[in-house]
């Protein structure tokens, strides 16, 4: 299955990337090159959905691009990742 989800990335003061998802609580990306931080980012955001559906079946809803609120030197970029379900996931 494909979720996606928008994240946040900025560059820091040391020429370093972080992201974060405003809609995965406590979900963070870091890498030396925006590549570097996208690819993480999407491992990230796997771990978190696959948790996820392991702990509660329950994801957050997905916010519009357009409804978050950028600081500056921020750009936003949708993140989609497959999550295998296995047979008896749900059970």
């Amino acid at each position: 299955m494909t979720f996606q989800y928008p994240a946040v990335f900025q560059k820091t003061e040391d020429g370093k990337y972080t992201a974060y998802f405003p809609d995965l609580a406590m979900c963070f990306a870091k890498g030396n090159t925006i590549d570097e931080c996208i690819n993480d980012a999407i491992a990230e955001c796997r771990e978190w959905i696959q948790t996820e559906l392991l702990d509660t079946l329950d994801l957050p809803p997905v916010s519009s691009i357009d409804d978050i609120l950028l600081k500056k030197n921020e750009h936003i970029r949708n993140i989609a990742v497959i999550v295998r379900l296995y047979e008896g996931w749900d059970e």
